[in-house]
């Protein structure tokens, strides 16, 4: 009778055997995942073997022309296409891509710089009435309410959201420019126009 048990394959330490599944796993997943969720899946890898897996896909997808970049996004890795395919992943999806206002970009500059925050402080820096534009960010998932401070009226605390972090394609908060890198842009004439992400 032919033995039907599958073959056991050592991942332990061979980065040239975790390379590919760690490829895989991370092309399936939606979201980012950080290293904590890579060692949960890959339990009996040592941690070395993740981190060199790790080094040599950053390697590969930075010197390759592909359609698809890996990226250190939202505190973990991710497979991400390209920006300059934007077009055609609009093609194939046949969605409406994520539109924010001035006035949206404008509070969420202003949460993300400035969290936690609270509405008063937000209407404070803008000098209007922020109420619609912080429900549609919840909505959007681009912010987050992170509790309540502990003040006269116990206003909600807003931050930024992982979903946030994805978009506009942050390792964290510390990747935000600083006023310095604004002030470099060159940026020339600015309207009122939205603001579209994929």
């Amino acid at each position: 009778m032919e033995n039907s048990e599958k073959k056991v394959v050592d991942y332990t330490q061979d980065i040239e055997l975790v390379k590919p599944a760690l490829e895989a796993v991370l092309f399936a997943a939606e979201h980012p995942l950080n290293m904590l969720k890579i060692t949960e899946i890959f339990a009996d890898v040592a941690r070395e073997a993740i981190k060199g897996a790790i080094a040599q896909l950053k390697e590969e997808y930075a010197n390759k022309s592909r359609g698809i970049d890996f990226v250190e996004v939202s505190g973990g890795y991710h497979f991400r296409t390209k920006p300059e395919h934007r077009d055609f992943i609009l093609m194939l999806k046949k969605v409406r891509p994520m539109r924010l206002s001035q006035s949206a970009l404008e509070t969420l500059a202003i949460i993300a710089y400035k969290q936690p925050i609270i509405k008063s402080e937000i209407e404070d820096i803008r000098g209007v009435d922020s109420s619609y534009v912080i429900r549609m960010l919840l909505e959007k998932k681009l912010i987050k309410i992170l509790g309540k401070k502990d003040i006269v009226g116990k206003p909600l605390i807003y931050g930024t959201t992982k979903e946030f972090l994805e978009i506009f394609s942050l390792k964290g908060l510390s990747s935000l420019p600083t006023l310095k890198n604004i002030r470099e842009l060159d940026i020339g004439e600015a309207d009122d126009s939205q603001l579209t992400l994929l």
